[in-house]
């Protein structure tokens, strides 16, 4: 496969980390929205009556700092001004979120690698399960 090939087979939504993430949720008692278009950046998953949102990022298209975010070595004209867009809209997004008062998680490719970590970051930041407001 191609790299054009590979890149068209790439989704937005659903994609494995997203899922991954989903059923870890789901499975610690919580209950979710999926991609909500009316808030900035299209979050993963949202907890509208706790006010708090979850992106699920990939680490190359969000430039994280781990091994697998690193900029291609081939067509780096290309790569650097995107990957650079996004990190930009991601930031925008996360500031917005915060005006309107969303608090927001994000979760990196990367972490999923530690499940019982993630599982702690989310019950750490959506509270108990009985009380929305957590």
């Amino acid at each position: 496969m191609d790299r054009s090939e590979n890149m068209r087979a790439i989704r937005s939504k659903d994609t494995e980390p997203e899922m991954a993430v989903r059923s870890l949720v789901h499975r610690l008692g919580y209950r979710f929205r999926l991609h909500r278009q009316d808030l900035p950046g299209t979050p993963d998953l949202v907890f509208p009556a706790r006010r708090k949102v979850i992106f699920v990022h990939g680490c190359f298209w969000h430039s994280h700092a781990c091994k697998t975010g690193l900029i291609p070595k081939s067509n780096r004209d290309f790569w650097l001004p995107k990957l650079r867009r996004n990190k930009m809209r991601d930031r925008r997004n996360l500031e917005v979120l915060a005006q309107q008062g969303w608090d927001a998680l994000v979760i990196w490719q990367c972490e999923l690698k530690n499940s019982s970590a993630v599982s702690r970051r989310v019950r750490q930041f959506l509270g108990p399960n009985g009380s929305p407001r957590g």
